[in-house]
């Protein structure tokens, strides 16, 4: 049974009182876990698992794109900034063990503008991810990589590409994720894709093609869902909104939403 996660976009409040209380919302809305990204986690990771054992909520996932931001990229031509990269990400996988969560590598791939040769760029990568891949063998991390669309990222943008380059790193510690806004971009079908992946399927993203609230776009959350019942996936599934809404309205309608998608796929 698919386990529902809610993406916080924006950095957690610093203070333990606002903490608590969107930590006690989420759950009262009936998610299990929230997703974020390492940039904007609190630096007490002691009071982060302490108000999220008493919310009764998990990390199950952290997401790693922030620090594109700061300059770091795999595919860089500058092996400086490659070596500090994977330096991060060895970092990230520290509090990944620590959550037991896993990590989720998209953007941090980079852009044409950073490497404009697909070849080039994707030799770097697979040299970066295979280094990121052993230490996270070694922590019992596993890390979700992400198909992203090339309007955000350079490289790998299908489910396709995304496991050709999950065999080219060859570690046991990759495995291949979907997030509906990318595939409504990069892919033919919302379902196919799921399909390929079957048992490695590591994470999922639930977004509207429009990045706001549920039912406001296109998007068949029915048949993804379904089709992740037929691989009997039962990992998390998180909730991303990014705009249109505020957190709470987001929060409430989207698992309504694909409660009654769910309901719809059983009948």
């Amino acid at each position: 049974m698919i386990r529902y996660s809610f993406m916080l976009i924006d950095p957690l409040p610093a203070a333990q009182a606002e903490l608590r209380r969107l930590f006690e919302l989420l759950r009262s809305c009936g998610y299990d876990g929230i997703e974020l990204d390492l940039a904007g986690a609190p630096g007490d990771l002691g009071l982060l698992e302490h108000e999220l054992s008493r919310a009764g909520l998990v990390v199950p996932s952290f997401l790693t794109g922030a620090a594109y931001g700061e300059g770091l990229c795999l595919s860089a031509p500058d092996p400086q900034v490659r070596r500090r990269t994977v330096g991060r990400l060895i970092q990230y996988l520290d509090v990944a063990s620590r959550f037991r969560a896993l990590l989720v590598v998209g953007l941090l791939q980079g852009l044409r503008s950073d490497e404009p040769d697909p070849a080039q760029a994707g030799c770097r990568i697979v040299e970066g991810l295979r280094q990121v891949s052993a230490a996270a063998v070694a922590r019992g991390v596993e890390l979700a990589i992400e198909p992203v669309n090339h309007l955000q990222v350079g490289f790998n943008h299908s489910v396709a590409e995304v496991c050709r380059l999950i065999d080219a790193i060859g570690s046991p510690a990759c495995g291949p994720m979907v997030d509906t806004l990318h595939m409504n971009i990069e892919e033919r079908s919302l379902v196919e894709p799921v399909r390929a992946c079957g048992a490695a399927l590591r994470h999922v993203h639930l977004c509207e093609s429009n990045g706001s609230l549920f039912g406001t776009g296109h998007l068949n959350f029915a048949a993804v869902l379904q089709a992740l019942e037929g691989i009997g996936y039962s990992r998390f599934a998180s909730v991303k909104v990014y705009r249109g809404s505020g957190l709470e309205e987001a929060a409430r309608t989207s698992i309504a939403h694909l409660r009654l998608a769910a309901g719809a796929t059983a009948k």
